[in-house]
């Protein structure tokens, strides 16, 4: 009892890594972007002129490294959702955007709360006037001596040292300055979103563009394969019936001479690669073990020509690619006239191309080569092989049948 055995294309599992961005790509885009933005701030403090400088240097570095690990905790919430449709990804970025900037303002309230005493400090002394905060936070100003004097005098009644020009920050006030700092930290977060998806984009549209050529290569393969897996039992039908036809007339001698060429033939057109290609050379020397076969069924009239430049013996066409042509030649020039027939093989280079020309002077004129499956295996074979940039044309010549083929010159197959 047989058992079958079913061959896969590729069976390794559809490798979704290589959809992903690089870490290092996603890594470079976060900096990328909180760099710009520290670099803006920097250059926006120094044309307004801001004072402490070097402090606000550091601290701005602070938080946009900060900034950079809270999109780190943003690319993990769309690196979970990266294969599902846009519309998804666009609402977690979207939704996901807004804690992280919140974070990320209200670190930047905790970073730069200790220098805010000194920028006070500062104003008050551009002004001349004392300000500070008491226990409370409430923003107090000191004022002289010499003006309380004067307003008690006036008033009647004992003045304050100190007057409040701004209450304390109640907590809704605390949570209307972060949400004010977050806005603008959830656009960059949005924009550095924006970023990533389209780089993801691009890199799923590589990957399917990678995995579409893999299933064209491995179709075409396989149909390379097909058409020339059909030249080997044409062929061998034919031998098959040269064969029997010696056989039955008693040439047993031609005919074991005619199992041994047969055999050189199929060892040499066995051991090529059925997709692959093959030199011209190799090609036109396996159609001389052919054309040897077919000797010993016409002896007399079977004559062989073969022109192949020394220049072009190295370049590649697909394998077997002549075998139909010249058993054509055979077929209806040789077996079909009773006086002698040159098969005669050539190859030459004009504008580039290869040109390769299998033709016989037999009694080709009649017509009967026509674009039978031989033919039709060639056509189909070059068009999977070379697409629109091969051709072939066969009709009736001059001195008898001729197929061209035009195909591009090809060093490494």
């Amino acid at each position: 009892m047989g058992t079958s055995q079913t061959v896969s294309i590729d069976e390794r599992p559809m490798n979704r890594e290589n959809e992903r961005l690089p870490g290092k790509i996603v890594l470079a885009s976060m900096v990328g972007v909180w760099l710009c933005y520290f670099l803006l701030i920097t250059l926006r403090g120094v044309i307004v002129g801001l004072e402490f400088q070097d402090e606000l240097l550091w601290r701005r570095a602070l938080v946009c490294v900060i900034g950079v690990g809270v999109t780190g905790l943003l690319w993990l919430l769309l690196r979970a959702v990266e294969n599902r449709s846009m519309g998804i990804k666009i609402a977690v970025a979207l939704i996901a955007a807004m804690p992280g900037a919140i974070m990320i303002a209200q670190a930047n309230r905790w970073i730069f709360d200790s220098i805010e005493a000194k920028v006070e400090q500062q104003m008050g002394k551009e002004r001349g006037i004392a300000l500070r905060r008491d226990d409370a936070g409430n923003l107090l100003i000191d004022l002289p001596r010499k003006q309380l004097d004067e307003e008690v005098e006036e008033a009647g009644e004992a003045a304050p040292q100190s007057v409040v020009i701004a209450p304390a920050p109640t907590p809704l006030d605390q949570w209307r300055m972060t949400f004010d700092l977050a806005i603008g930290r959830y656009f960059l977060l949005l924009a550095w979103a924006a970023l990533f998806l389209a780089l993801l984009a691009g890199a799923q549209a590589r990957a399917a563009e990678r995995r579409g050529e893999r299933f064209r290569t491995a179709a075409k393969a396989a149909e390379l394969r097909s058409l020339r897996y059909q030249v080997n039992p044409h062929f061998l039908f034919n031998t098959l019936n040269s064969l029997s036809a010696l056989v039955m007339t008693g040439k047993s001698e031609r005919a074991e001479q005619m199992i041994q060429t047969i055999s050189r033939f199929y060892r040499h057109s066995l051991a090529d690669d059925p997709t692959g290609d093959v030199s011209l050379e190799d090609e036109i020397d396996l159609q001389e073990h052919y054309l040897e076969i077919e000797s010993v069924r016409f002896p007399e009239r079977l004559k062989v020509k073969v022109d192949l430049p020394s220049e072009l013996a190295g370049y590649k066409v697909p394998g077997m690619i002549l075998q139909p042509l010249v058993e054509n030649s055979v077929k209806y020039g040789v077996s079909a006239s009773s006086k002698p027939v040159t098969v005669t093989i050539s190859a030459r280079e004009e504008y580039g191309r290869l040109v390769l020309t299998v033709s016989d002077d037999g009694p080709g004129t009649s017509g009967k080569h026509g674009f039978g499956i031989g033919l039709a295996n060639v056509r189909d074979r070059l068009e999977a092989r070379f697409g629109n940039a091969a051709t072939i044309v066969s009709g009736p010549s001059l001195t008898g049948y001729e197929t061209e083929l035009r195909i591009p010159m090809v060093k490494h197959g």
